[in-house]
């Protein structure tokens, strides 16, 4: 049955969906036309709360390029590859390949979202060149699988963000009650969830295996060869950038920082992730040019998503300037209960996620109708933020945003895989639905 539904949803997924720019470019005239038929907004508004908020996630958008391309960098280290290159040598025939690129993007992702991409893609490649007869398309839908789990991670902007009290409207919202990560991503409820999703989605990408007349297996110009730096030392210039010498006091100053912002109190935040990342990547290269070499390979990925965040900046504004997406939160903790809060919070953020692919942005926008409601129902405020974070990473899998870095290391398309992660999909959700209802 699972094999007949990715069989189903692939057929569906490469005949009908469109480039992920194309996506967005749809879902911003979806958003357009629904402002103005559901929340009686004229054309003349619409275009205006779409320029106003177009622009709006530059910060936001720099911390998320910052977290691919430090990710990345780290991800390319000797060191890293050395472990991925062991771990994809532990599988030995398809079925294997598939268990093992499935559990570990998982648990990368759940690290951080940012290297868990890019380390997972590496590792596709790893075990593609390693294991013959291994289906391409498959194994690359596992890897992206960790975006299904990452809210509930070390890197979860939700959890960091409500950890924190800096001042803002949202804080303000809270009446500055901060919620330690002991109640969000390490409570027992939310690692109960991430241990179920890490036990059984391996089996379930396991059974989406074509039968072998079916197996599309890579071709060797997808996966490339492997590139060196190459040496030159016949300058002072040269011997300097080829030295360890200024990456390692960079990478040291940054160490010493990080140490004394941790032993003063200092949580973690985007900020802080990205500045270990770039740490981590400094200390572990061997050379300035390594290190350079590793920032180019990587922010070739980065051009759709960098084109794309003014794009969904602006469906963002567009919902939430027009009430669209109040509206939306609105209407599902209308219909909630005391039981059904969590759930219908769970499903509304997977809704709102697939207009505005951006979990700091999606907790702006649903926060200030979801706290409330939670108050006055008592429900506790951890369960709700998580509610929103299980809903924004679960739809993921079938949103092409933040698939993109992926398939560029991966060397293929977005249809390639969406039919394999849509059965995900369907699968998470059920366990996410019942955990919201049952466990929360």
């Amino acid at each position: 049955m699972v094999r007949t539904l990715s069989n189903f949803f692939t057929t569906i997924m490469q005949r009908w969906l469109p480039d992920a720019f194309i996506f967005a470019i749809i879902l911003t005239f979806i958003v357009f036309l629904a402002g103005m038929l559901g929340e009686n907004q004229s054309p003349s508004k619409m275009v205006q709360f779409w320029g106003d908020g177009v622009w709006n996630l530059l910060v936001f958008s720099m911390q998320v390029t910052i977290s691919l391309v430090t990710g990345s960098v780290l991800a390319q280290t000797t060191a890293v590859k050395r472990v991925l290159r062991s771990l994809a040598s532990l599988a030995s025939n398809p079925s294997q390949a598939i268990l093992l690129m499935t559990f570990i993007s998982l648990i990368c992702g759940w690290i951080s979202w940012a290297f868990g991409l890019i380390a997972s893609a590496l590792m596709a490649r790893e075990i593609a060149r390693h294991v013959k007869g291994v289906h391409y398309p498959l194994l690359v839908a596992s890897a992206y699988s960790g975006m299904v789990i990452w809210h509930a991670g070390l890197s979860g902007s939700i959890p960091l963000k409500i950890a924190v009290s800096d001042g803002d409207v949202l804080s303000k919202l809270m009446n500055g009650v901060t919620i330690p990560l002991s109640e969000t991503i390490f409570s027992w409820q939310v690692l109960l969830i991430c241990a179920l999703v890490l036990v059984t989605l391996p089996i379930i990408f396991r059974m989406m295996m074509p039968p072998p007349e079916e197996i599309q297996e890579v071709d060797s110009h997808q996966l490339g060869e492997e590139e060196h730096v190459s040496i030159r030392t016949n300058t002072p210039s040269d011997k300097i950038e080829h030295s360890r010498l200024p990456t390692l006091l960079l990478g040291l100053l940054g160490g010493y920082y990080l140490v004394e912002f941790f032993l003063n109190g200092g949580s973690v935040g985007l900020n802080t992730l990205n500045l270990i990342f770039l740490v981590s990547g400094l200390l572990l290269h061997r050379s300035t040019t390594s290190y350079l070499f590793a920032v180019n390979e990587a922010v070739r990925g980065l051009s759709g998503i960098v084109l794309q965040f003014p794009l969904y900046a602006g469906i963002m504004g567009m919902m939430a300037q027009s009430g669209l997406a109040a509206s939306v939160s609105a209407w599902f903790i209308d219909i909630s209960t005391v039981d059904t809060f969590n759930l219908f919070t769970f499903l509304s953020a997977g809704v709102v996620n697939f207009f505005v692919p951006s979990g700091g942005g999606q907790w702006a926008i649903q926060a200030p109708i979801v706290i409330p409601a939670a108050e006055s129902l008592g429900i506790p405020l951890n369960q709700a933020a998580m509610a929103i974070a299980f809903g924004d990473a679960w739809t993921n899998m079938v949103q092409p945003f933040w698939a993109l870095p992926l398939l560029g290391i991966a060397r293929l398309g977005i249809r390639d895989i969406m039919g394999y992660c849509t059965v995900a999909l369907l699968w998470t959700g059920l366990l996410y639905g019942l955990a919201m209802v049952f466990i929360f």
